[in-house]
């Protein structure tokens, strides 16, 4: 079935190929981003080139996880124009690398802004056209840092990465009864093929940083770095990423799993949350809500 789907955060890295993946299997595509007629353009040339030449419903769409009036604008016209909204697939996100205590609390709400808040935003904007059609699938694209192993100076972006894990849950089963299905899907530590190392964030108190880095954690930056390479297999691939997404939305409705792991580097994340899952499941079988486990199928 061909399905109406959005993906934020898609001028690079897994959304980038995630939208080219799912265009290829056959659906209307939205990769969105903000400043698409700023410093996005080149990116949107380059989609609407690769749709042309590979023939696939492939679009771009404005769309600023971090403004309320352009994800409200952005959704609206995509329902508008289509007539229906079938799959949301949150994957905006951005990282930060350093010692926490040197960035500050405003650095901290921005990365939270962008990658839990923007969930919220467009969840808000996107759920009232899924409900009204009884039917949908939200797709959340988490991290194995939310459970797996942490090394330092990642602690911002994994505390992020942690929040929006805890939202998807916590929205799965408030979702079930209006026939809306989630998945949560669990990316490893690519060090390669995607920016989001190379654009990390830094703390803004440089002075803090230092102490730090000159301090007793002298070297441990690049440790963290050249560690979380050395696990990566030289095969790893992020486009595995891409792929089990679109494998997930061709899934039967209520068949698709509730979380997908692409861990090439094994940090322990699949071991832990398969644990929180199952004690989860358990909750909710001993407070008579199992329905909420599975979306219901209406009409």
């Amino acid at each position: 079935m061909k399905l109406v789907i959005v993906i934020t955060g898609a001028s690079s890295g897994f959304g980038a190929l995630t939208a080219r993946s799912l265009a290829h299997a056959g659906h209307i595509v939205y990769a969105t981003m903000r400043e698409t007629t700023g410093r996005n353009s080149p990116e949107v040339t380059e989609i609407a080139r690769y749709a042309a030449e590979h023939g696939v419903d492939l679009r771009t769409a404005e769309l600023d996880v971090a403004s309320d009036a352009s994800v409200e604008a952005g959704i609206a016209k995509i329902i508008s124009g289509n007539g229906r909204l079938d799959a949301v697939i949150h994957n905006a996100g951005h990282m930060s690398f350093g010692p926490a205590e040197a960035f500050t609390p405003e650095q901290l709400a921005q990365l939270y802004d962008i990658n839990v808040l923007s969930t919220q935003r467009v969840n808000r904007a996107a759920l009232p056209q899924l409900r009204k059609q009884g039917r949908g699938l939200v797709v959340w694209v988490s991290s194995s840092s939310a459970r797996g192993g942490t090394p330092p100076y990642l602690s911002p972006y994994f505390a992020a990465k942690a929040a929006m894990d805890s939202l998807a849950v916590s929205y799965a089963s408030e979702l079930a009864r209006w026939g809306i299905e989630t998945s949560i899907i669990v990316p490893g530590a690519f060090t390669k093929g995607t920016n989001h190392f190379v654009h990390s964030g830094s703390p803004a108190d440089k002075a803090r940083a230092a102490e730090y880095d000159e301090g007793p954690y002298a070297g441990v930056p690049e440790q963290v770095l050249n560690g979380l390479a050395s696990l990566e297999p030289t095969d790893a691939d992020v486009d595995a990423v891409a792929q089990a997404i679109a494998r997930v939305v061709d899934m039967p409705f209520g068949k698709r799993p509730f979380r997908t792991h692409i861990d090439p580097s094994q940090d322990g994340c699949e071991i832990v949350n398969g644990v929180a899952d199952r004690v989860r499941a358990e909750m909710f079988r001993r407070i008579g809500l199992e329905d909420l486990l599975s979306p219901r199928v209406i009409g």
